[in-house]
C-alpha cells in the first residue's frame, strides 16, 4: 500500500473532477482546488450525482455515498493542500501556468510530498524543470473519463527518482487503476495517435463528408469504440481541444496535429462541448459523464 494518504487535486474541470472521484472512492482524503468556486461546487454536485447513479446501478453500496463524500473536500485556496501526501496537476495545457501553480505549491506543501501532473502534451521533465523538486515529480496522465477509464500513463522525467516512479505507481494501483510506464515523448502513447485521430473526424464534419451523429456512429459499430471522436471531444470541450492542438503541433509540427479551423468557430460561437450545452451534439444538461 503507498504511503500517501491525502491526495490533492488542482483544477475542478472535468479531468480534475474525475480524477478527484477516483481518489476519494479509493479512500483517500481528497482536497479539489480550483481558482473559481462556482467550478468547485460544481465538480462537488457532479461527484455527488455521479454517486448516487453509482448506487442506482448498484454498482456502489448505499452507505459508501456519504463515506466518499466525507473524503472531498473543495478549495479556492492553494494553502488548504500543505497537507498533501500528492498532488496532481490537471489545469489546462499552459506551460507558464503549470509552473506558476508548482512554483507556488512548493512552498505549501511539505518536503516529502510528491507532485504529478496529468499533461497529455507537454514534457514531464519541462514542467517538473518549475516545480522546485524535480526529483519528486511524475507523469500521471488519466484517460477521460477518468472515474470509468482505468488507464494512467506513468511517463518519468528525466530528474524524477526511482523512490518517486514506484511510490507514484504504488499509489495507482491503490486507486484502482491499470499504470502502463511511458517515455516522456509528446502525446505518450494516447494522444499520439488520439489527437491527429479526432483532428481528421473534425475534417470530416468541416468537409461535409457525413453528419457528426453519423461519424461517432460509424467509429463505435465498425471499430469497437464505445464513444465516437466527436462526443468524446464534446466531453474533451473545444478550447481544450485547441490548447492540445496547439502544445502537440507545436512540439511535432505534424500536420494532422494543428487545430482545425472548425474548432476555433466552434470556440467563437460558444459551442464548447457539453459543458456549454452544445458542441458537436446538444445537450440537455451538465452532468458528469455515467452520471
Amino acid at each position: 500500500m503507498s504511503e500517501i494518504k491525502t491526495i490533492g487535486v488542482a483544477g475542478a474541470g472535468t479531468m480534475g473532477a474525475g480524477i478527484a472521484i477516483v481518489c476519494a472512492r479509493a479512500g483517500f482524503r481528497t482536497r479539489v482546488f480550483d481558482l473559481n468556486q462556482q467550478a468547485v461546487e460544481r465538480a462537488r454536485d457532479q461527484t455527488e450525482a455521479f454517486l448516487r447513479k453509482s448506487v442506482e446501478r448498484g454498482k456502489l453500496a448505499p452507505e459508501k455515498l456519504s463515506e466518499i463524500m466525507g473524503q472531498w473536500s473543495g478549495s479556492t485556496s492553494l494553502s488548504d493542500f500543505s497537507d498533501c501526501d500528492l498532488v496532481i496537476e490537471a489545469v489546462f495545457e499552459s506551460l507558464p501556468v503549470k509552473h506558476d501553480l508548482f512554483g507556488k505549491l512548493h512552498q505549501i506543501c511539505p518536503p516529502h510530498a510528491l507532485f504529478a501532473s496529468n499533461t497529455s502534451t507537454i514534457s514531464i521533465t519541462e514542467i517538473a524543470g518549475g516545480s522546485g523538486r524535480a526529483d519528486r515529480f511524475v507523469g500521471m496522465h488519466f484517460c477521460l473519463p477518468a472515474q470509468l477509464m482505468k488507464l494512467v500513463e506513468m511517463s518519468p522525467g528525466l530528474n524524477t527518482s526511482d523512490e518517486t516512479f514506484a511510490k507514484a505507481w504504488a499509489l495507482c494501483e491503490a486507486l484502482g487503476q491499470k499504470p502502463v510506464r511511458t517515455q516522456d515523448t509528446p502525446g505518450f502513447v494516447l494522444n499520439y495517435f488520439l489527437i491527429p485521430f479526432n483532428n481528421d473526424a473534425i475534417r470530416l464534419v468541416e468537409q461535409g463528408v457525413a453528419e457528426a451523429a453519423d461519424i461517432d456512429l460509424a467509429i463505435k459499430t465498425a471499430m469497437g469504440y464505445a464513444m465516437g471522436p466527436l462526443e468524446l471531444l464534446d466531453l474533451v470541450g473545444m478550447d481544450t481541444q485547441k490548447l492540445l492542438c496547439e502544445a502537440m503541433h507545436g512540439i511535432t509540427n505534424e500536420p494532422r496535429a494543428a487545430c482545425p479551423p472548425l474548432v476555433r468557430r466552434m470556440i467563437a460561437a460558444g459551442w464548447l462541448g457539453k459543458k456549454s450545452g452544445r458542441g458537436f451534439h446538444t445537450y440537455a444538461d451538465s452532468k458528469m459523464f455515467g452520471a
